[in-house]
């Protein structure tokens, strides 16, 4: 399989693909790397072991991850997880994603994002995906407002996050909302 091949979907700059084995070094590198730009809102593994277990959960049936990778180099830059995929009448998942520090600031995440909701909202068919974000997390939420998500609430104590239970903010992207963005976009 080429580089090209093994891409569910490309941007001009980033491509998406599923989470490996041997992306274990390079991704609890570049974990390690970036725990400033990180904490204290995520913890992606860091170690062999850490690594192992998170790509195993990823094996569930109700879960997806991508890594985003730059086109020109195939150097990870970041990744997304779709978690408490429901299907039926509610064709839902939540997103939590992170960037690394050697890619943040450069647009990546937004083209990976947008890659994936496309891939969500398609090949998934999924309808919704949401995202649950602390307040003081303004890159984060700025990445969801940059990819049209819409602030839906508020929940205390939502998530056991550092050692303590943490209010977050909750945002949501229906299928319908992407396809306006679209159309606005082309407008």
């Amino acid at each position: 399989m080429t580089s090209t091949e093994r891409y569910l979907a490309r941007g001009p700059r980033v491509g998406i693909r599923p989470f490996t084995a041997a992306d274990r070094q390079e991704f609890t590198t570049f974990a390690r790397q970036s725990v400033d730009l990180h904490r204290p809102w995520l913890f992606p593994p860091d170690t062999d072991d850490t690594f192992d277990g998170y790509l195993a959960r990823l094996q569930e049936p109700l879960r997806e991850g991508y890594l985003f990778c730059e086109l020109d180099t195939g150097r990870i830059a970041g990744y997304l997880t779709i978690n408490n995929i429901v299907h039926g009448g509610f064709q839902s998942g939540a997103i939590g994603y992170g960037v690394f520090a050697h890619a943040a600031g450069r647009g990546l995440m937004s083209e990976g994002l947008r890659l994936v909701l496309r891939h969500a909202f398609g090949p998934l068919g999924l309808h919704r995906l949401e995202a649950n974000i602390q307040p003081s997390n303004k890159h984060s939420i700025s990445l969801v407002e940059r990819a049209g998500f819409r602030l839906e609430g508020f929940s205390p104590d939502f998530l056991f996050v550092d050692g303590a239970w943490r209010d977050h903010e909750r945002w949501a992207l229906t299928s319908e909302m992407l396809q306006e963005d679209a159309e606005d976009q082309a407008d």
